[in-house]
């Protein structure tokens, strides 16, 4: 097992610190898309306030799982650490959206963006 992983599980969890962050991260990235783009699909006929107003209430409740998450992984991840596999989540969460919730096709494109997330992640995570 690799050090940085290893070095992740904590005596008071029976879930690692980087899984435990991992899944908090992901659903506050579900809570983020909706409110970063969401009103995109629902809202097109309403001021922008009105849908600023709404992504404000959905975004209070990813930074309720947010915070938690990024103070959970900082017990064991480096900052940089942290960033990148919030990054990951990110586009592991928003490509289904845009498919899914958007109906936008799914290009391959998302599949080079997320090689180079791989390349991001063992740059970060090597040591």
């Amino acid at each position: 097992m690799p050090a940085w992983l290893q070095s992740a599980t904590t005596a008071t969890s029976a879930s690692p610190v980087w899984l435990q962050t991992a899944l908090l991260l992901a659903a506050s990235n579900v809570f983020m898309t909706f409110a970063w783009y969401g009103h995109l699909r629902t809202m097109q006929g309403k001021a922008w306030y009105v849908a600023a107003i709404v992504s404000w209430g959905i975004a209070l409740f990813e930074y309720l799982l947010q915070v938690p998450a990024n103070r959970i992984g900082a017990t064991a991840l480096s900052l940089a650490q942290l960033k990148i596999l919030q990054e990951v989540i990110t586009l592991l969460v928003f490509v289904p959206f845009v498919v899914i919730y958007m109906k936008q096709p799914l290009k391959l494109d998302y599949l080079w963006a997320g090689l180079c997330m791989l390349g991001a992640v063992y740059f970060i995570f090597r040591s």
